[in-house]
């Protein structure tokens, strides 16, 4: 079962922590997607961050996917901003990348729900 790191911001991850599920307070974009790229985890979750002028708050899914690592953000009205706790007890999917897809990472999905799908992939969950 892949570990389970809850940071409130991407930069402190690193290195030792790749194959984790990295929960994450920081938004989905591309500065936060480089420092995910470099710890190489097997999933990342974000924040969308309201998403923003050209999808920016999101922008980061499609580079981590190009690197092959599974990521996804929830929607900034589900959970705060900066807060991973938040970002795993509170957060819905509002976004995923089609990697974090074939996990079973799936839009409108808790996120806690998510993380538990990509630990346990043979078990069910809501």
């Amino acid at each position: 079962m892949p570990l389970l790191r809850i940071v409130d911001s991407v930069t402190e991850l690193g290195p030792h922590d790749a194959g984790c599920i990295a929960v994450t307070g920081s938004h989905g974009g591309v500065s936060s997607a480089r420092f995910a790229q470099a710890a190489r985890p097997l999933l990342c979750v974000f924040n969308d961050a309201g998403v923003g002028r050209e999808a920016a708050g999101v922008a980061g899914l499609a580079l981590l996917q190009a690197q092959g690592i599974a990521a996804c953000a929830v929607l900034h009205s589900s959970a705060r901003i900066g807060d991973a706790h938040s970002t795993l007890n509170d957060g819905i999917i509002g976004h995923a990348n089609a990697l974090a897809a074939s996990l079973g990472v799936q839009a409108g999905q808790r996120c806690a729900a998510a993380v538990a799908t990509v630990q346990n992939p043979s078990q069910e969950t809501e």
